[in-house]
């Protein structure tokens, strides 16, 4: 800045020079004031070499440290995107492996249900058979039962008509109906 300062006073003070000798000439040409004219320039010059020199050198610097921090801020701001940015594509990564571990887990799962299905129809159907032989046993007993019921029956009807065939009319008649009482009697009983 100081040789600014410098370059600004030898140009003014050249300007002088140049302009008094203009001035000796301009007498000579009778313009009047031309000398005021230059050093009220030179005071202009002067003056705004000085707010020049004061007030922009502060500017520039605010200026420079405003941009810089920008800079650096932008950097920080850049550097955190970019962490986010990895952590973001970590945890897709991670989704892929926790999807991955999911359906894994999923086709276990669904493989022990099918055993456990499997095994409770199995259960079941075993229930269902031994239920089934049960209530064909009970109704083969029951069958039975009533085969001999009939059986009785016919063989008492059967045994009835050949004591009647045999015996006369009188006897025939109380022996038969005393002896099919008897038999009425046990078979209820039975």
């Amino acid at each position: 800045m100081k040789r600014l300062s410098f370059a600004v006073f030898l140009w003014l003070a050249s300007a002088a020079l140049v302009g008094a000798q203009e001035n000796a000439q301009t007498k000579e040409n009778a313009e009047p004031g031309i000398a005021w004219k230059w050093a009220n320039f030179a005071i202009l010059a002067v003056g705004l070499g000085y707010l020049v020199r004061k007030y922009l050198p502060p500017f520039f610097r605010s200026r420079t440290a405003e941009i810089q921090q920008g800079i650096t801020e932008a950097q920080q701001m850049k550097r955190d995107a970019e962490a986010r940015a990895a952590q973001v594509e970590a945890r897709i990564q991670k989704l892929g492996d926790e999807i991955e571990q999911f359906r894994a887990q999923s086709r276990e799962e669904m493989r022990q249900e099918g055993e456990r299905i499997q095994q409770e129809t199995a259960k079941q159907l075993g229930h269902l058979e031994q239920q089934a032989q049960q209530e064909i046993e009970a109704a083969g007993k029951a069958a039975r039962r009533e085969l001999k019921d009939y059986a009785a029956k016919l063989a008492l009807d059967l045994a009835g008509e050949r004591v009647r065939a045999r015996l006369n009319a009188g006897t025939e008649t109380a022996l038969v109906d005393g002896f099919i009482q008897d038999l009425q009697r046990q078979e209820s009983k039975n």
